[in-house]
Formats: structure tokens, C-alpha cells, sequence
């Protein structure tokens, strides 16, 4: 883990490097302040040489601007170090999720990858700031204070050992007991950032439906549940503060006594006793840094173990050694096709689905709720792929061809619409970032979405905001159905996408379908009868199996789904008319 996460310091190695050096310099330049003040007291003051005491004042001075200036530096380095580390590690992890499959992205929620980007990087950033500047110093300021010390006085030095080693059994207890609950607390920090995703997504919904208290108590949950995991985590951690304590004043009270007695029997200067007090404080506080270093590197710890896990996973879906980079029409095979989300032969949403669809051909496909119709058609460019059998595009096999290539000569159109926050133009050009004015114009018309744009002030540059919350459904589904043309693919894949519409606008998009692109393959998936009667063909999918597959007076005759839907729909538009 270690050497993945390290991998991504990069071009800021030097800052790295660069950063302890100052450092230790830093630590050095403050040691050998506390033995000068001792020269001062005993060898200035003490027989009351004020040559000497301006002289070595001059040099202890001139030791605390190179001490400052060796800290400022090592702050700068430090900062640029670990800011670009962060950097590099943030951009590796997007571009990873970037190559995701829908089956990878299946694996972690949006909010966990969220959590992963922001608060786990944060996390790794701040430790490795720590690491390479405080637990630099720390360590360095340790040696040479406990040098220093033993070179004024061995005796008395040993005072400091005894706290190493108490401080160093309590921090090992630290480390072994909080590391489970700091994995525990980013797990519901995904879930904290879950429920606000949600809430705010869905806020129009939470709204209309007077679920305000409702959302709240969720929240209060999630946010309580991180609270009571943080309380365990800090219990622990706050052991440190006073072990810490303890340490500093039961040395402070053994310098005391036991230096007292080494002046009075004259074994020892004042001034030798003044610098290893500043010693005890030096030596000391090193401590506390490593222990606050090591709690936020067990913090970090937590946190990176997420983020390699991202890093390592790789896309399930990969390009052959040799792929075919040319569709050469819009022909679809599925040949004996299963598929299941687990991988699980014994749970499989789709089975045994054959079927040929000719390029240029119309393919419209109904069922219920759960039968399959999505995951049909995401197997067509790709998204997933099949748990047994083949889908063959233009004569070859799905796998075969160079994955950007296929999605490329197939347009889709999904249930869930999307629109990004920019212009229409900028949105639109999602599907041909080439696209000329005169090009998107025409795609509109063919999806009926340029009746509503030219009403704008702004027309075509009428900027949508994020999700596009200031256009309706309908709205929505025209501009998604234009971008998707824009492409000119080969297969034209509408995953009830004009369920928002209404018929009239639906039958006309059908009619500039047949009109203006005839040799591409149209695969329409609705819930409505009239979407797809004029089809040349209709798939009626049950429970993932093909129930029927044929023109609409065919399956009228033959097929129990496709009659028993139409006769309802038929029923109901009748009596519609009727009432009114």
C-alpha cells in the first residue's frame, strides 16, 4: 500500500527531500540554543563578562535567523510537497473511475467515491505534510536534545529514558486500539455524505411530498452514528494528552530535586540545570508531535487503504489485443445470451435471448417492470458484458472491437436523462464535440426540441443549470434524444426516453426517425403501445426470456403480453375520451 500510495509524490520527490533537510537543520539550529544560553549564565552573567555574554548573544542571534529561516523554508517545501502529492493522487483516482465499467461503479456508491476523493485524500495529504516535516523534526529534535543532555549530564539524562518508554507503551496502545474505528468512521462518512446526496437530489420530491422531518431524522441518524464512532476514536486518542503530562512534570520534578542536589554537592552549574530543563521541554514535545503524528498517520492509514482500493480496481471491460476499430453497420446478434449483475449462473437477469436485428430496422421492446429491457440493451455498446453467449454488432463480436470505436456508433439514450451545467450548444455537443451550429439545429428538429429552444431569449446559448432544473422532463428528454443524434451512429438506442412527451411530439420524432435516418438500427424501449406499434418489429420481454417477437398485429394475435397490454391502454385511452 506504502509503495502504490508514495508512488503518486512524483515531480515533488525534490520537495520532499528538500523538506527534511531544512528540517533537521531547524532541529539542530534550536539544540544548540539551550547549550549557548548555558555558556551565557555560568560563563557571562556568573562572573560578570559582558564581552563574552555580547559575543555569544551575537552568535545565539545569528543561530535563531538561520533556525527561523530553515523553518520557513521547510513549511513552504512541505506545503507544495504534499498539496501536489494530493494532487496527483485526486487526479489518478478520478481517471481510474473514469475507466470504469458500469459493473466497477456498481461496487462502490457515489457518495463512497465522493468521500474517497475529498475527505480520504485530505486525510493522506495532512499525514504526509506531518511525516515528512514534524516527524522529521520531531525525531531529530529528540537525538539531539538526548545528546545534548547526556553531554551536560549522563545522570540526569536517564531521567528522560524512563519517559520513552512510557509514553512510547501508551502510544503503541493508541495505535493497536484505534485503527478499527477510524476504518468504521469513513464507512458511515459515506453514508453522512449518502443521505445528503440524496436529500438534495431529490429535494423537489422531498418537498412536494412534505418529508422535510422525515429527511431530517435520516440525517440526525447518520450524522449521530459518526458521532458515537468519532467519541470512541477520541476516547482513546485523549489518553495522550495526559500521559503526556504526567511524563513532562514528574521530569521536571526529578530534574528539579535531583539537580538541585548536584548544585548544592557542586557536580553541576545553574546554567547546565537551565538548559536541561529547555532540553526536558525539547525532548518532550518531540514525543507529543510523534504521538500526534502517529494518531493522524493511523487516521491516514484509514484512508488510504480506500484510496488504493480505487486505484487498484481495474475495469472488468478491456480492449483485445487487437481490436477492430470499424462498425461496419448497424446489425445486432444476441446469440443465446445470459446475464447476471453477481456473475451468478443461478441469478440471471437475462436467459437464454436470441435474437437478429437487421441494420436499419426499427426494434421496439416492451415488458414489465424488473424484465430486463435496460439491461438488454446496455449489453449492445458494451456497458456490461454477457455472463454466457455472444452479442455480435455489424457481424463481430462485441469484445472484439476497440471499446471507444463501439460506443462511438452507438447513441443511448437513458431512462435517467442527463444534462450538465453549461449552454444547450455545450450540452449538445456531448455527442459530436465538432458539431457546427447548422448540425445541432437539425438534430433538434428531428427530436422536436427546437419548437421550445427558439422560444428562449438566448436560444441555443440559454444556459442549463446543473441536472437541468430549469427545463422540464419533456424538455429534458428532446435535448438528450438531439445530443445522441448528433453522433450520426450507426444504432440509435431510446431507453424510455419520450415517456415524458406527449404522444403527438412522440409521433413525430418517430416520423423524423424514419425520415432522416432510415439505415440506422432504432431501438425503442416504451411502456406505451403507440411508441412502438410501428415498429417493424417489437420484442416483448418477460422475467429476462423473450416472450414474443414479431410485428404489432402478429403479436396481437399471438402473444397474451403484448394483447392483455394493448387491450388495457386501448381500454383506458377509450374511456378517456369517453368522460370527456
Amino acid at each position: 500500500m506504502i509503495r502504490k500510495i508514495s508512488s503518486y509524490i512524483g515531480e515533488f520527490k525534490r520537495d520532499s527531500i528538500i523538506t527534511p533537510i531544512f528540517v533537521a537543520l531547524e532541529a539542530i539550529m534550536e539544540t544548540i540554543i539551550p547549550l549557548l544560553m548555558a555558556l551565557i549564565i555560568d560563563n557571562g552573567v556568573g562572573k560578570g563578562n559582558i564581552k563574552y555574554v555580547c559575543i555569544v548573544g551575537t552568535i545565539m542571534l545569528m543561530v535563531s535567523f538561520v533556525s527561523l529561516t530553515c523553518g520557513a523554508l521547510s513549511g513552504k517545501y512541505a506545503a507544495k510537497a504534499s498539496t501536489g502529492f494530493a494532487r496527483n493522487l485526486r487526479r489518478a483516482m478520478y481517471y481510474n473511475i473514469q475507466n470504469f465499467s458500469f459493473s466497477n461503479i456498481d461496487k462502490y456508491s457515489t457518495a463512497g467515491l465522493i468521500t474517497r476523493l475529498t475527505t480520504d485524500i485530505t486525510n493522506v495529504q495532512n499525514a504526509f505534510q506531518m511525516i515528512i516535516r514534524m516527524l522529521v523534526r520531531a525525531p531529530f529534535m529528540l537525538i539531539f536534545a538526548m545528546a545534548m543532555s547526556f553531554y551536560i549530564n549522563a545522570k540526569l539524562a536517564l531521567v528522560f529514558l524512563g519517559a520513552i518508554v512510557f509514553l512510547g507503551i501508551i502510544l503503541y496502545i493508541i495505535m493497536t486500539r484505534v485503527h478499527p474505528y477510524f476504518m468504521e468512521v469513513f464507512k458511515k462518512y459515506d453514508d453522512l455524505n449518502a443521505s445528503v446526496q440524496e436529500n438534495l437530489t431529490a429535494i423537489r420530491t422531498v418537498k412536494a411530498y412534505v418529508r422535510e422531518e422525515h429527511e431530517k431524522s435520516k440525517f440526525y441518524k447518520a450524522s449521530e452514528t459518526l458521532y458515537k464512532y468519532f467519541i470512541r476514536a477520541e476516547k482513546l486518542i485523549i489518553i495522550n494528552a495526559p500521559a503526556m503530562q504526567f511524563a513532562v512534570y514528574t521530569c521536571i520534578l526529578l530534574l528539579s530535586w535531583l539537580g538541585a542536589k548536584m548544585i548544592v554537592s557542586k557536580s553541576m552549574t545553574t546554567g547546565e540545570l537551565m538548559s536541561l530543563f529547555t532540553y526536558t521541554v525539547n525532548i518532550l514535545m518531540s514525543l507529543m508531535i510523534i504521538s500526534m503524528v502517529f494518531v493522524m498517520v493511523i487516521m491516514a492509514k484509514s484512508s488510504a487503504e480506500r484510496i488504493v482500493e480505487v486505484l487498484n480496481e481495474k475495469s472488468d471491460l478491456a480492449n483485445p489485443e487487437n481490436p477492430i476499430c470499424k462498425v461496419k453497420d448497424g446489425s445486432i446478434l444476441f446469440n443465446k445470451v445470459g446475464f447476471s449483475y453477481s456473475k451468478n449462473m443461478d441469478n440471471l437477469v437475462l436467459e437464454n435471448v436470441s435474437l437478429k436485428i437487421n441494420s436499419g430496422e426499427t426494434i421496439g421492446i416492451i415488458g414489465g417492470t424488473g424484465s430486463g429491457k435496460s439491461t438488454l440493451v446496455q449489453l449492445i455498446p458494451r456497458l456490461y458484458d454477457t455472463t454466457c453467449g455472444t452479442v455480435e454488432v455489424g457481424g463481430v463480436d462485441v469484445r472484439k472491437y476497440d471499446i471507444e470505436t463501439l460506443r462511438d456508433e452507438v447513441s443511448m439514450v437513458l431512462q435517467k436523462n442527463v444534462l450538465f451545467s453549461g449552454t444547450i450548444k455545450q450540452n449538445l455537443r456531448w455527442g459530436n464535440k465538432n458539431a457546427s451550429d447548422k448540425e445541432i439545429v437539425a438534430a433538434c428538429r428531428e427530436a422536436q426540441a427546437d419548437e421550445f429552444i427558439e422560444k428562449f431569449p438566448d436560444k441555443y446559448d440559454t444556459f442549463i443549470e446543473e441536472g437541468g432544473s430549469n427545463v422540464s422532463g419533456g424538455q429534458k428528454q428532446r435535448l438528450c434524444i438531439a445530443r445522441a443524434l448528433l453522433k450520426k451512429p450507426k444504432i440509435l438506442i431510446l431507453d424510455d426516453s419520450t415517456s415524458a412527451v406527449d404522444t403527438k411530439t412522440d409521433a413525430l420524432i418517430r416520423k423524423a426517425f424514419v425520415e432522416e435516418i432510415p439505415d440506422t438500427t432504432k431501438i425503442i424501449i416504451a411502456q406505451r403501445i403507440s411508441s412502438v406499434q410501428d415498429a417493424d418489429r417489437i420484442i416483448v420481454l418477460n422475467d429476462g426470456k423473450i416472450d414474443g417477437f414479431g410485428t404489432h398485429e402478429e403479436l396481437l394475435k399471438t402473444n397474451d403480453i403484448y394483447h392483455e397490454v394493448y387491450e388495457s391502454q386501448v381500454k383506458g385511452d377509450d374511456d378517456d375520451n369517453g368522460s370527456k
